[in-house]
């Protein structure tokens, strides 16, 4: 499909070194790893030898020190062939620049390396039972008690949160509640206690992806593992969850692609009343509107990942990109599965796994609707 994007030659070598590794390592076991509700750690240091996590990260700390667009590179690649199951986005391109934008030189030295390695798995904790994008009312406390914090509380839909070495947790530290008060402190798993992973949460979709229930219980967290100043946690998720709902764009618009390749081989193939479904008008029409569809946000979401490079993108047109896309995307799944007929309603059938996968989008990093109270609130 057309593209307003220019991806220089070392990022079309990265294109295709990600694709081969995701073909050979990956695609083959997808099936056991979602019966299994986890992708094994063995597979994150295979991706961390070969450079594809945290590209973007400075290469003094570890990283490839790359621009977003190899992260937009690896992304493609990822949706591309319907893995969606691995967390390597999340790990890479939203919990690691947390660090990168707001931890000490110490802190990077110690953490950001063994990231790009694979040695240490990220994960982001903000949710919580009752809370879902409602951060001001986060309930988790972390008290100052001289050279630690002790965390009380807990979150829920924890991507990597089985796996998580490394989990960056939002607690209230001060207050009784709305923005302020919010600090970001990096809780090093092992053995810590007072931490808990409760079950691997059974999802609708992406099986594959663990998804987990965390539990702090007077755990003690090294004052040293504050993330930036204490009570500036709400500045700091505002500034990085552009990229988080850009990056949710991108995905959204991947896996619509691969929907519509894959829906568009299948109808010139699967015949009916005597010719193929693709010579039916309902056919070519559906296909026409949903390419229209497509290459509309695919240029719109384009357009916003080259305001991302040049430090221009905005709130609200990264919200308008995750509300577009990820709207679009469950539409045209649906209308691509119903093309495939009965067969699309099979669990083996590569466009039921991207229909169920697709549904979360409107709901992760922020729901439709707090996407247009984001663009609401500009007008």
């Amino acid at each position: 499909m057309e593209r307003l994007l220019r991806f220089p030659d070392e990022l079309e070598l990265l294109r295709r070194s990600t694709r081969q590794f995701l073909e050979r390592e990956c695609a083959p076991r997808y099936a056991e790893w979602e019966a299994a509700g986890v992708v094994p750690r063995e597979v994150w240091l295979e991706a961390g030898a070969l450079g594809l996590l945290c590209p973007a990260a400075p290469e003094e700390h570890g990283g490839g020190g790359q621009s977003f667009l190899a992260s937009t590179v690896i992304q493609e690649e990822i949706t591309g062939l319907t893995l969606d199951c691995l967390g390597f986005p999340l790990h890479s391109d939203i919990v690691a620049p947390y660090i990168v934008a707001f931890g000490t030189e110490d802190q990077k030295r110690r953490w950001l390396p063994k990231m790009a390695s694979g040695e240490l798995i990220g994960a982001l904790a903000i949710t919580e039972p009752d809370g879902g994008s409602d951060v001001a009312s986060l309930r988790t406390r972390a008290e100052r008690r001289g050279d630690h914090f002790t965390v009380n509380g807990s979150k829920c839909f924890i991507s990597n949160g089985q796996l998580a070495d490394l989990v960056i947790v939002a607690a209230r530290s001060t207050g009784e509640g709305g923005h302020s008060g919010l600090s970001l402190l990096v809780v090093e798993t092992a053995d810590l206690p007072g931490f808990r992973r409760g079950r691997n949460l059974l999802k609708l979709g992406a099986h594959a992806q663990d998804t987990s229930e965390l539990f702090f219980e007077d755990m003690r967290v090294p004052a040293a593992n504050l993330l930036g100043q204490e009570g500036g946690g709400f500045r700091m998720l505002m500034q990085q969850l552009a990229q988080e709902r850009l990056l949710m764009a991108i995905r959204s618009v991947a896996a619509a692609e691969t929907a519509l390749r894959l829906t568009t081989d299948y109808v010139k193939q699967r015949r009916a009343f005597g010719r193929s479904i693709f010579e039916f008008q309902n056919t070519r029409f559906e296909l026409a509107a949903m390419r229209t569809e497509l290459l509309l946000n695919r240029t719109f979401v384009d357009h916003c990942t080259q305001l991302h490079c040049e430090r221009k993108l905005d709130a609200v047109h990264a919200a308008m990109a995750k509300y577009a896309a990820s709207e679009m995307q469950f539409s045209l799944m649906d209308r691509c599965l119903q093309l495939h007929g009965g067969w699309g309603y099979m669990a083996e059938m590569p466009i039921a796994r991207l229909w169920a996968d697709s549904r979360v989008f409107r709901i992760a990093g922020g729901t439709t609707e707090i996407m247009k109270e984001v663009i609401g609130r500009s007008l």
